[in-house]
């Protein structure tokens, strides 16, 4: 079986990651959450005071971006955790304030450029499944199999309620669909490798889907592609 790069993109809390996890694990592949790297610089941002919710210094953050070393490790449950510069940050990137802060930093061209220049050193070897913005377009546009996962805004901040419920807190579902709304003009608009389904990808709509009715067919599209 020949090893391929799986490329995921599409809007935020479509399920991606979920979808990515799932078809990495079933093929033995390396899994990379792009935008838990952009989650991870919105928070050392935040946390150095170069991001407020109105401002970003840009020049500041200029001048560390190269400071920056996200990993990824699985820990004992077998779930991934996202690191950053030697601390696990997976549990602070989740939050609503570095989800926002994420879509912000990520229309700065030097970010992207600093973190497509990591990810695809982690694609060298093949054998990777990516999800995000624009890793079908940008970051690996030579990859065998190119997803393009959509579902409804109202479905999509749903599930982040939910999401957010579970863990404890508390949100207002208006604010979550507001927030879902501008994350998608900001990722379709930027001037910076903005959010587009590339022309050989392939679109799923979720919005009804199950999870083994997605599981199902992305598997389908994999095999169809190694075997």
């Amino acid at each position: 079986m020949k090893k391929i790069i799986v490329a995921i993109d599409g809007f935020s809390s479509c399920g991606k990651s979920t979808m990515a996890k799932e078809l990495a694990r079933y093929a033995g592949y390396i899994y990379v959450d792009t935008g838990a790297m952009y989650r991870a610089v919105s928070l050392y941002a935040i946390r150095n005071g170069w991001m407020t919710e109105t401002d970003i210094k840009e020049e500041e953050l200029y001048k560390h971006i190269n400071e920056l070393k996200i990993t990824f490790k699985t820990d004992e449950h077998g779930e991934q955790q996202t690191w950053l510069n030697g601390e696990n940050v997976e549990k602070e990137i989740r939050t609503l304030e570095v989800a926002n802060g994420a879509s912000r930093v990520s229309t700065l061209g030097f970010v992207r450029r600093e973190l497509v220049r990591q990810q695809q050193l982690m694609g060298q070897e093949k054998g990777i499944v990516m999800d995000g913005r624009d890793i079908g377009t940008v970051v690996f546009p030579e990859a065998e199999l190119k997803i393009y996962l959509t579902a409804s805004p109202e479905v999509r901040a749903q599930r982040r309620y939910d999401e957010m419920v579970a863990k404890g807190e508390h949100p207002d579902y208006s604010e979550v669909l507001a927030n879902v709304r501008e994350r998608d003009h900001r990722d379709q608009n930027r001037s910076e490798s903005p959010l587009k389904k590339a022309d050989d990808a392939i679109e799923i709509d979720n919005s009804v889907l199950t999870r083994t009715q997605q599981r199902d067919e992305l598997r389908k599209l994999f095999d169809a592609k190694t075997l």
